[in-house]
């Protein structure tokens, strides 16, 4: 019978050094200039991600002292997180949520309705999921489902659809008349840059259940969405419930803006009096802006840009 050994450190250093003999003195050299290349090259990157996440912590505290404000004052706040499939939803709500008080904010991302759900009025699902006096709701897509997604993919009908576009800017108008600071935003990426984080989707094993068949055809429905896109800004950019469009290509200049929205959106009193609160014009629209940005886009190219 054959035994089969494991073999000692001391055996596979020895093995590795006879490997490395048989390349010649230059392609060692060689080998171990692109070892220290890759390593330098890892240092970065996380020392950039490093400094990236430094720079939100300002905020982060910030966002404390608002969720504090709340409390003593019964604030309520919804903030919506919309946008297409990969354009930096979800990385921003874990960073703001990141250091605040776990009793005072809730994340909501429904699963599709149930049977009974569908018998139910659209929003009554949504109501249910609203704060109480002090606390914060942020939805991973809304309501405003029935305005993108489903529309272009048919999981609502043309007359639900319809309903939905007439009766919403009366429903956040109440909601906003009682009391609710709502804050509507949508993430907008490009064609490009959305066909690359869902190729690293695909190769990322640690990325990869973030892929979902809708994801796969967003790209071929890409001129769908952007239609419907413009015709829910027309529709629900009101002065009582506006939209901030945020530019999300560069994830991290995104989340940094999208905390400026936020704390501006509450008139509490800062920690941080020197801290930047200005939001970048390069990246934060008013939804105005980005209908004004999309009709000249089609008039001048006979279609929407984004």
């Amino acid at each position: 019978m054959r035994v089969m050994t494991k073999k000692t450190d001391q055996q596979e250093n020895i093995i590795q050094l006879e490997s490395s003999a048989e390349l010649s003195l230059e392609d060692q050299i060689l080998a171990l200039r692109n070892e220290v290349e890759s390593l330098k090259s890892n240092e970065s990157k996380a020392l950039k991600r490093y400094k990236k996440e430094q720079e939100l912590k300002p905020y982060q505290a910030e966002l404390i002292a608002l969720q504090q404000h709340l409390e003593d004052t019964k604030k309520r706040i919804i903030i919506l997180y919309e946008g297409r499939d990969a354009a930096g939803k979800g990385g921003t709500i874990r960073r703001v949520a990141r250091y605040m008080n776990e009793k005072h904010y809730r994340i909501v991302a429904l699963n599709k309705p149930t049977e009974l759900e569908r018998t139910q009025w659209y929003f009554q699902r949504y109501v249910e999921q609203f704060p109480r006096g002090g606390e914060v709701v942020m939805f991973d897509r809304s309501w405003y489902n029935r305005a993108m997604v489903e529309p272009v993919f048919d999981f609502c009908t043309p007359d639900e659809h319809k309903q939905f576009m007439k009766g919403v800017t009366g429903f956040e108008k109440d909601l906003v008349r009682q009391g609710t600071i709502l804050i509507k935003i949508y993430f907008s990426v490009t064609k490009s840059e959305q066909a690359r984080r869902f190729e690293r989707r695909k190769t990322d094993p640690l990325r990869q259940w973030k892929l979902s068949e809708v994801d796969i055809q967003a790209q071929d429905h890409w001129d769908d969405f952007t239609k419907a896109k413009y015709d829910m800004l027309k529709r629900s950019h009101t002065s009582a419930a506006p939209w901030t469009v945020v530019r999300s290509n560069d994830k991290h200049a995104a989340r940094l803006n999208v905390f400026k929205v936020i704390l501006n959106s509450v008139p509490y009193e800062h920690i941080n009096k020197d801290l930047d609160f200005i939001p970048n014009p390069d990246i934060v629209l008013s939804g105005a802006r980005e209908i004004e940005i999309m009709e000249a886009d089609r008039l001048k190219k006979g279609k929407f840009k984004a």
